[in-house]
Parts: structure tokens; sequence; C-alpha cells
């Protein structure tokens, strides 16, 4: 594959043999997102567990203390009072088996989904179609509550749900190069923190093996697992 000059001038001064601190990945990372958009700074955290295992499994969702940078499109299931609680918090599409029936349809215009508890015997036959998009609505995760207006406004507020894929890899948008640094360092740090304390049960030996941060267009950083506190992260 060909290497652009863009790419290849980000990449400069940088060894990727090397790991760097929280700060100074951050700081290597921001210089050279030099893209024409407001490109989004990516986490990714390589465990050691394997989610074949029930027991191995690692899901969460933290809110991010500078916000995602993302304006999310918010789904709610939910009938009478907690619909119109819905719409009051800033839902962008609330409803029951309408749209269950919309969702059936293919038609996926939103990024989070939330419903009622009351609202789990429509959303669970969606299952084959919000599953694999990662929007199936979770209690461990507060998507399935009663308290609709705060799941609503975390969603809004930089909420980022996170689940461990098939090689043992969670990924996801901490932030956008226009943030100052010390945004994305706290958003870093939240969203690791959180990784850690969702260590699932079965975990053995190491349980973070490697983080390494990017923009969209620009090259990766590894950052060094003691400056998050994971060097000893074992189980």
């Amino acid at each position: 594959m060909a290497i652009s000059k863009r790419f290849k001038k980000a990449s400069e001064n940088l060894d990727p043999a090397k790991s760097y601190t929280v700060e100074e990945a951050v700081k290597l990372i921001k210089s050279r997102a030099t893209a024409k958009f407001d490109e989004t700074i990516e986490l990714s955290l390589n465990l050691g567990v394997d989610p074949k295992h029930a027991d191995q499994m690692v899901r969460g969702v933290v809110s991010l203390p500078s916000g995602s940078g993302r304006t999310q499109r918010v789904a709610v299931f939910a009938k009478g009072a907690k619909a119109e609680e819905a719409k009051k918090a800033g839902a962008d599409l609330v409803g029951a088996e309408d749209l269950a029936e919309q969702v059936n349809k293919g038609v996926i215009d939103f990024d989070r989904c939330i419903a009622t508890p009351d609202m789990m015997g429509i959303v669970g036959r969606l299952g084959k179609v919000l599953g694999p998009r990662n929007l199936m609505p979770n209690p461990k995760v507060g998507t399935v509550t009663m308290d609709v207006t705060q799941a609503v406004k975390d969603a809004k507020g930089g909420a980022v749900e996170f689940r461990v894929e098939k090689a043992g890899i969670v990924q996801a948008g901490v932030g956008k190069a226009s943030f100052t640094e010390d945004a994305i360092i706290a958003n870093v740090r939240a969203f690791i923190d959180s990784v850690m304390k969702a260590k699932p049960s079965g975990a053995k030996g190491h349980y973070m093996k490697k983080i390494s941060i990017s923009s969209t267009m620009g090259p990766g950083v590894k950052i060094a697992l003691a400056s998050v506190g994971a060097g000893g992260a074992q189980a």
C-alpha cells in the first residue's frame, strides 16, 4: 500500500519501538494530526483476555470528562410518561413497536440505543440487527433503565460504550485533535481506568498488554503501561 507524503512526514522522528508517557504520546499525536478535518483521537488497548469465554468478556461505559467531540443521535424505546421524558431530555428518536419496525427494516439512524425495562420484550427481538452494531441496550452499561433523563444526558454528553473484540482488543474514540492536550489526557486516563475496573474474573496473567494512541490519519504511538498505572496489571 502506498504511503502518502503527509503520513511519512507525520511519522518523522517517531520511534515505533519506544513507549511514551500519556503526556508525551498525546503531544506527539496532536501535533501530527494535520488533516483538513478535525481528526478523532483513537485509543486501542490490547487485553490478555479471550472473549469467547463468558468470564473473560470486557464491556462497560465511561463518561469522558472532556466529552467525545461527537454529536450522538440517541434512540429511546419507551411508552407513555417515559417516552415524554425521553423527548424532553433531548432524545432524537422515541418509540416502541413503531421504532422496532423501523429498525427491523434496517433503518438505524442513531448512535446509542436506550430502553426502559418494560420495552425489552420488544427490543430483545431486534438482537440480530442491533447486536452486531453494538447498539443492543444492556443494564450493565446503563442503557436499560427507568432513569431515561440521565441515560440520554450521558449519551449526549460524551458517554462511550466499549466492548472487547475477538482478538482481545478494545478500541474507542476519546476526543478530537482540536481538543487541548489536557482535555485529551483526561479522556485517555478516564477510559483506561474504566477498562481496568471492568477486568473480568476469568482474566489470567497480564490483563493490560499494550496501549496505543493515534489520530484518524496519523501514525500510532505506544503508551507506557507504567504511566497509566497498568504496568503490573496481572490477574
